[in-house]
């Protein structure tokens, strides 16, 4: 194990929800370096197994948990095993999220002949409510429920931080994804307004916005079967300025500073980590 950057982090109880997929994976791993006790949550009980697996072999310290974001039973019984282990939660990472087929629209745009459109055609008058309300839960209740369970355990301690993931779809919506842009720009308000709430109680609350990074959910989005771009990646790269996609480790120096020292004086905001995609008007 490396020698430890954030030294304030030592000894930290860190709880990632969806630690398991491919960004909260490379958080846990990072964030293990830094000395913590990190708990990795997710839905899939033994992908969070295997990554605390990893930490562990590598001299780390963690454990794998299974939960579901959506029941709060489900993040009670994780909370309790957390305690159980290694007393309450010092620092939340609320990583799980993602989209769903039911709450997209096949074009980008609507035009007066779709107003018939054919089965295969989904467009905002033909979404489905039920995919809407499935992305709004995933991203927005899956992350106020772990806050509720596991922030309780910050009041009164020093250096308790939640971090919450939103999205560049948060700052400019992306065509076809109306659901997951919403969920994600209520993310980032509820970040300021949980920020502002737990202020006088000393826990830190701010999030990240990653910009485009290729994972299990977005890969077939993005780039074909050989590699080579879609038109979709082709636009998105054409409109960040660093020209490539983000990696997980593009994510880990701006988490370690919020969760550190470094950001004492730092809460309720927004970091977008995002190539300068945000920046750029694409003119």
């Amino acid at each position: 194990m490396n020698q430890p950057k954030y030294k304030e982090l030592e000894g930290k109880v860190v709880v990632i929800t969806g630690g398991g997929g491919v960004l909260g994976s490379a958080l846990a791993l990072s964030i293990a370096n830094q000395r913590t006790k990190v708990a990795i949550l997710d839905l899939k009980e033994e992908a969070a197994q295997e990554v605390a697996k990893k930490i562990n072999a590598n001299g780390g310290t963690a454990i794998g948990v299974g939960a579901n974001v959506l029941e709060k039973e489900s993040l009670i019984k994780a909370r309790n095993i957390v305690k159980e282990q290694w007393g309450g939660c010092d620092i939340l990472i609320n990583g799980a999220g993602g989209n769903h087929p039911k709450g997209t629209t096949t074009k980008t745009h609507f035009f007066e002949e779709d107003l018939n459109p054919p089965e295969d055609l989904t467009t905002f008058f033909t979404l489905d409510p039920k995919g809407i309300q499935f992305v709004f839960d995933l991203n927005f209740i899956g992350t106020l429920l772990p806050t509720q369970v596991f922030a309780e355990d910050m009041v009164g301690k020093e250096g308790t931080t939640v971090l919450n993931i939103s999205s560049m779809n948060a700052f400019r919506p992306l065509t076809k994804i109306p659901a997951y842009s919403a969920a994600k720009a209520a993310v980032s308000n509820f970040t300021q307004w949980l920020a502002v709430h737990l202020a006088p109680v000393g826990v830190r609350v701010n999030a990240i916005a990653p910009g485009f990074f290729l994972t299990d959910q977005n890969r077939s989005l993005l780039t074909q079967k050989d590699g080579s771009l879609t038109p979709r990646g082709t636009t998105i790269l054409e409109h960040t300025p660093m020209n490539r996609f983000g990696e997980p480790d593009d994510l880990v120096g701006t988490v370690l500073w919020l969760m550190g020292n470094g950001s004492k004086f730092v809460t309720g905001i927004v970091v977008p980590i995002d190539g300068g995609f945000s920046a750029y008007s694409g003119v």
